[in-house]
C-alpha cells in the first residue's frame, strides 16, 4: 500500500550534504537533524510505507493512536521547514563516484525515472517488507485483521479469540506475548516443528494447538476475517490472526553500496550497522527497520536522529579538514610572493 499522494519537492541541483534514502520515521527524523544543522539535505521517498494499511502508531509516547500518514505529513512538513527537500521516487542505483579534489566522499543517486543526484553522504533508511505465509486470502488482512506486533496491535485485539498461524522458531515466544491479552489463543503449527517441551508449556497456558495445515483464510459475508480453513476441510472461526513474519530489508537499487548484511535468529534479514548506525562503508549509514528489523515507530525515528547527529558529526569533521588543506594550499604561494 502507498501513503496518499503529496506535493514532491524539486531535486536538488549540484552536490548535498546528504540523501536519505527513505521517507520513514527514521528517514524524515535523520532528515530533521540535518536540515536543523543547515545541512542540504534530500529524502527520496518511494511512498510505501510497511505501516501503509495500518489504522494506528501505538507505544509511541504522546502520538500513541495517531495514525501512520499523519506522522509522515507531519514528518515532512517539518523537514520542510528548514529547508530540506522530499522528493517522491524510487531509487533505481546508489553508488560511489569520484572523491572530491579535496578528497571528501561523493555518491551518485539514481531515481527511476532517470534523475540523478550527488551526496556527500547517505542515510538508507528503506524500512523492511514483511514476508507472510503463502495462504490465500491473507494478504487482504494484514495491519488490520492479521497483526504482527502485540505492542502495535494487542491492546486493539484483547480478549479476542486470537489464532496464531506459525512461520518458525518465533512463532512460540509470539505465541505466549499474544496469550497475555486473551484467554482463547489457538496455535496454528501450519507444518512448523513444536516440541513436547513448548506443547506442555503451552498446555499450562490453556493454548490450544491444531496441527492440520491451514489451507486458506475465510470471510464473513461483508469481507471480514472469519476463520481458517483447514486441510482436512474444517473451518475453524477466529476474527483475528497473529503472524511472526520473517523480515527483509528493502535493499532494491542499494546493491551498487556493497552494504553488508546480517541475519539475526528466526527474524529474517536486514543491513548491519554500528552505533549511531554506522556501516563498514565510508559515508553510508543505516537506521530504522532496514537493519533494526523489531524497531517501532518510535525507535526508528530515535536511530534516525542518531544517526542523523552522526553524519552531521563526520561532515563538520570533513569541512575542518578542507579548510586546513586550503590554507596550507595558499601559504606556500604567500611564501613565495
Amino acid at each position: 500500500m502507498a501513503t496518499p499522494p503529496y506535493a514532491s519537492d524539486a531535486l536538488a541541483e549540484g552536490i548535498v550534504d546528504a540523501v536519505v534514502i527513505g521517507g520513514g520515521a527514521a528517514g524524515l527524523n535523520g532528515a530533521l537533524i540535518l536540515a536543523r544543522s543547515r545541512r542540504s539535505v534530500v529524502v527520496i521517498d518511494s511512498g510505501s510505507p510497511r505501516n501503509a494499511p495500518a489504522e494506528a502508531v501505538h507505544s509511541f509516547i504522546v502520538l500513541d493512536g495517531i495514525p501512520p500518514s499523519e506522522i509522515l505529513r507531519r514528518g515532512r512538513e517539518q523537514v520542510r521547514q528548514y529547508g530540506g527537500r522530499v522528493v517522491h521516487g524510487e531509487v533505481v542505483a546508489a553508488e560511489s563516484a569520484a572523491p572530491s579534489a579535496d578528497g571528501d566522499l561523493r555518491f551518485t543517486v539514481t531515481l527511476a525515472d532517470g534523475r540523478s543526484i550527488t551526496a556527500r553522504r547517505i542515510l538508507v533508511a528503506t524500512g523492511l517488507t514483511d514476508v507472510l505465509p503463502e495462504v490465500p486470502g491473507l494478504a487482504e488482512h494484514w495491519g488490520h485483521s492479521v497483526v504482527h506486533c502485540p505492542y502495535c496491535h494487542g491492546w486493539e485485539v484483547r480478549d479476542e479469540p486470537i489464532g496464531i498461524l506459525a512461520t518458525g522458531p518465533a512463532s512460540i515466544g509470539h505465541a505466549f506475548l499474544f496469550r497475555q491479552l486473551t484467554e482463547d489463543l489457538t496455535y496454528f503449527t501450519h507444518d512448523t516443528d513444536l516440541d513436547q517441551d513448548n506443547r506442555a508449556r503451552f498446555a499450562a497456558r490453556g493454548i490450544r494447538v491444531i496441527d492440520t495445515p491451514v489451507t486458506e483464510v475465510v470471510n464473513d459475508e461483508d469481507g471480514a476475517l472469519a476463520g481458517v480453513r483447514l486441510a482436512d476441510g474444517q473451518v475453524v472461526a477466529h476474527r483475528v490472526l497473529a503472524i511472526a513474519a520473517p523480515m527483509q530489508a528493502r535493499t532494491q537499487g542499494l546493491e551498487g553500496l556493497r552494504l553488508p548484511m546480517q541475519d539475526p535468529p528466526n527474524k529474517g534479514r536486514g543491513f548491519a550497522s554500528g552505533t549511531a548506525g554506522t556501516t563498514e562503508v565510508p559515508g553510508v549509514w543505516v537506521a530504522g527497520n532496514a537493519t533494526d528489523l523489531v524497531a517501532q515507530v518510535g525507535a526508528s525515528a530515535a536511530a534516525g536522529a542518531l544517526a542523523g547527529a552522526d553524519i552531521n558529526r563526520m561532515l563538520a569533521t570533513a569541512d575542518t579538514d578542507a579548510a586546513l588543506q586550503r590554507i596550507a594550499e595558499v601559504s606556500p604561494k604567500n611564501a613565495a610572493g
